[in-house]
């Protein structure tokens, strides 16, 4: 029925309503208004204050075309009780003929104060003919688009509301138990108060979305995302995957080379995976843990878990120089324990290329790490036990699902374990990330000195050249972070390069080298070796070390126009330094003059240290979308619900989405393909 009114729709109309995402009748009734204006009441002119929306009624008592200083056309309006000008800067000859002097007009609008007097500009007119009756309800103001007119807009939502409820499918989908914990308003009678509220509702309540109808519908929004998530946990636990026994003889010998202890953290993460892994479904876990706080570690550990059961390990990276720091890192620790570790990545010669693809479809090596180059199809493991992903939200879901399918046996999935710097808010968590297991790292190594971060304006370029000058003629080492390679006008950004060039003849007497994802593999990593082994003094560097570079005896770093960055990045930059014993320095150069967002992010960076809070101050400036990256593919986003102010709502649609998907199966299907539609579909990856 639905499809078939769609059908007979104007062509021009259904492709307006399609770029609007309105398909299908349920698609329309969920087009909630962005606002209302109250018609159901007049107000005296005398009683229209500058900055209120008020409704008035009077006579036009005088008109006048204006062309100076712009082309305008000023009505003059009494009323009993005082005067008000209207002013149209756009306006049709036909509306001049209609709006002649001795014409009684209704009008609604924001007064402002004006020169002759209180004014309203383009208000909503309507001739008065007759006794022309009050609206009884709040007239909702629809999210809309050009060439759409409100009228059409509303008149559409209400025949689909009207056809549902005449085949019944506004019924509850909720049980009688769940509604009358919460104490929602029913379903219907909440969309019915949204479209048309009655004149006695808050119009207040109703746009701040505090009402008790927009309370229901965000909880049968956040229900229907916590059903659609829980449902493919549940879905995992019914696949097969390699019961890897928890194993102590290689996970003992690691520790017992360390030259550090793991700290109480780790191991409760450690604990948490090894469990997983023991089970015969895949484990899908997301870990978690601030910069420095050891993932790589514990990572290590769940690998030798899968290797001691004779299951090889992947492990990939994002960048080829996050890739290849976990190579020579996890090379260090297991070679000398007789695990074959592999490398493959996309600029790889092919003879050395086919070499490694060899050693991974024997099984000589069991723990491969790569980039992208892993999931591409002259890839094949021996046995693919468990898929180790970093950074995972740098990875699309097809990416991740192409690995896992890797396994060397189609009826068994691998495990994976997901790594992340970028700490997930809480709510996120809760949310998006339902369907995972998560572990957090929520402690840093002893003797670990929080940074010290310093704002500077590049107006005081000189003093931060002297410091990194003298950090360096001292013993320490230093990083220059610059946002662009090659010179881009819009932005007029300092480059790599030319910042390179400048610092090198300010400084005849430093090694300094640069560094950026342009370069070829060897080149970036004889740089990074150099650097390391403390042969290099200064790296001039753009973002390409974000993640997982580990140099300790680099403790100053300077990120010029730190405005132009995330606070996810410059978080994880900073994180680059104080890893030794000497305490870091993290120089924000900015430019002005600062947006406010800038403003806000550099302010948020300067005062705090710890990742969870960066990420939840992050979320409030940005909303969810950027923090989810391509997980978005199939992920239920919201539309109403707001994580941050609808936390209570959350937990309770976390609560009633085990109960129903446990007691009312039926009831959590139907709930689903209400607000899911096409959209129904359950993550793989």
């Amino acid at each position: 029925m639905a499809a078939h009114f769609f059908d007979s729709l104007d062509e021009a109309l259904r492709k307006k309503l399609e770029k609007l995402g309105l398909f299908s009748d349920f698609d329309l009734v969920l087009h909630l208004p962005l606002r209302y204006e109250d018609e159901t009441r007049l107000s005296p002119i005398s009683q229209a204050v500058p900055g209120s929306t008020v409704q008035v009624e009077g006579v036009v008592a005088e008109q006048e075309v204006l062309v100076r200083p712009r082309r305008q056309l000023v009505c003059r309006v009494d009323d009993d009780s005082g005067t008000l000008y209207l002013r149209f800067f756009n306006f049709y000859a036909s509306q001049v003929t209609a709006w002649s002097p001795g014409t009684r007009l209704r009008v609604l609008g924001e007064v402002r104060a004006g020169f002759h007097g209180v004014e309203m500009v383009h208000p909503k007119c309507r001739v008065v003919r007759g006794s022309m009756v009050l609206a009884n309800t709040l007239t909702p103001v629809y999210p809309g688009m050009a060439g759409l007119p409100q009228r059409t807009l509303a008149r559409l939502i209400m025949q689909a509301f009207e056809r549902l409820r005449a085949k019944r499918l506004l019924q509850e989908t909720l049980p009688a138990t769940i509604l009358s914990a919460c104490q929602f308003p029913a379903f219907e009678d909440s969309l019915s108060i949204l479209h048309c509220p009655p004149a006695g509702v808050s119009i207040t309540s109703l746009q701040q979305r505090s009402h008790p109808a927009w309370f229901r519908i965000k909880f049968d929004e956040l229900l229907a995302q916590q059903l659609s998530m829980r449902c493919h946990y549940h879905q995992r636990r019914s696949q097969q995957a390699p019961v890897l026994q928890q194993q102590t003889g290689l996970q003992q010998a690691l520790l017992e080379v360390l030259p550090f202890g793991l700290t109480d953290a780790q191991c409760k993460v450690v604990t948490e995976i090894s469990k997983d892994l023991a089970q015969p479904y895949p484990m899908q876990r997301l870990l978690q843990g601030d910069v420095g706080s050891g993932k790589t570690i514990v990572a290590a550990l769940a690998a030798l878990q899968s290797i001691g059961n004779g299951y090889q390990v992947a492990v990939m990276a994002p960048t080829e120089i996050l890739a290849e720091q976990h190579f020579r890192k996890l090379s260090d620790w297991l070679t000398p324990l007789g695990v074959g570790v592999g490398w493959l990545s996309g600029s790889q010669k092919k003879s050395l290329r086919n070499q490694e693809l060899e050693r991974t479809a024997t099984g000589e090596a069991m723990l491969v790490i790569g980039t992208h180059a892993l999931f591409r199809e002259a890839v094949q493991f021996k046995c693919l036990g468990l898929v180790i992903i970093d950074e995972q939200h740098r990875f699309g879901v097809g990416q991740r699902l192409a690995l896992r399918m890797k396994g060397g046996d189609e009826e068994v999935i691998p495990h994976q374990l997901m790594m992340s710097a970028t700490p997930i808010p809480r709510t996120l968590s809760m949310s998006y990330f339902a369907d995972l297991d998560v572990s957090v790292i929520d402690q840093l190594p002893p003797g670990r000195s929080p940074v010290v971060t310093r704002l500077i304006d590049s107006s005081r370029r000189e003093e931060i050249v002297a410091r990194i000058r003298e950090a360096c003629l001292a013993g320490r080492q230093a990083y220059w972070v610059c946002p662009l390679i090659e010179e881009s006008e819009a932005l007029q950004l300092k480059t790599a390069v030319e910042t390179y060039e400048t610092l090198s003849q300010t400084f005849p007497d430093l090694r300094i080298a640069l560094i950026h994802g342009r370069l070829d593999s060897d080149e970036k990593s004889v740089i990074m070796a150099e650097f390391s082994q403390g042969e290099v003094q200064l790296l001039v560097a753009t973002t390409v070390i974000e993640v997982g570079v580990d140099v300790p005896n680099a403790s100053l770093m300077v990120i010029e126009h730190a405005e132009r960055m995330g606070l996810s990045q410059l978080h994880q930059l900073r994180g680059r330094i104080g890893r030794g014993s000497a305490t870091g320095v993290c120089v924000l150069m900015y430019q002005q003059p600062l947006s406010e967002v800038a403003r806000k992010r550099l302010q948020i960076i300067f005062e705090h240290r710890d990742g969870f809070e960066i990420a939840r101050q992050d979320l409030l400036l940005r909303g969810p979308g950027e923090f989810l990256g391509t997980r978005q593919s199939g992920v239920p986003l919201l539309r109403f619900a707001n994580l941050e102010e609808d936390i209570d709502l959350l937990e309770m649609a976390r609560n009633a989405a085990e109960n129903m998907l446990r007691d009312h199966p039926l009831a959590a299907q139907c709930h689903m393909q209400r607000w899911l539609g096409r959209k129904e579909d359950y993550l793989r990856a």
